[in-house]
């Protein structure tokens, strides 16, 4: 039975991302993001996950560059959940988002005051692009929706 693993978030960094090395000299970006849920909880809020990130080599490098506390990024990727023993000799288990592509999220600011757009920005298309950090120019404003006419009655449909 083949299996799928893969996960879209977007969300807003909770803190600043942390770029380590390997001993062997790989990148490695850790980042916690926030992200909110769909539906409002009883008291009429929305509730948020935070979701553990992590990103290796030019992602990693990406992420630490141009993201900080606050930013909105979209992140796709893997769940991986992996088990370890803490100082203490206890057993922990972490679950946390392993990043293929990571991407600007939406802006808070108008598009005059917007970060950089990048190559892959929002553009879910083209995956490959996500995060090279090569500046594209701004997209071409989208045409108006078209104007649809309402039908009264089912003896005017065409089906």
């Amino acid at each position: 039975m083949a299996s799928l693993n893969k996960a879209i978030l977007m969300g807003n960094l909770v803190a600043d991302p942390e770029l380590k090395q390997t001993p062997s000299g790989v990148s490695v970006c850790s980042f916690r993001i926030g992200v909110q849920r769909r539906f409002k909880d009883a008291n009429g809020q929305y509730a948020s996950d935070f979701i553990n990130i992590v990103a290796w080599r030019q992602q990693a490098e990406f992420v630490s560059k141009y993201f900080r506390k606050g930013s909105s990024v979209v992140v796709v990727g893997s769940i991986q959940t992996r088990d370890y023993t803490d100082q203490q000799g206890n057993k922990r288990y972490a679950t946390e988002v392993v990043a293929d592509e990571v991407s600007f999220g939406a802006s808070k600011n108008d598009s005059s005051n917007a970060a950089p757009a990048f190559a892959g920005a929002g553009d879910f298309g083209n995956a490959s692009a996500f995060g090279q950090g090569a500046p594209v120019s701004a997209p071409a404003a989208q045409p108006a929706a078209p104007k649809f006419e309402e039908i009264d009655g089912d003896e005017d449909l065409p089906f």
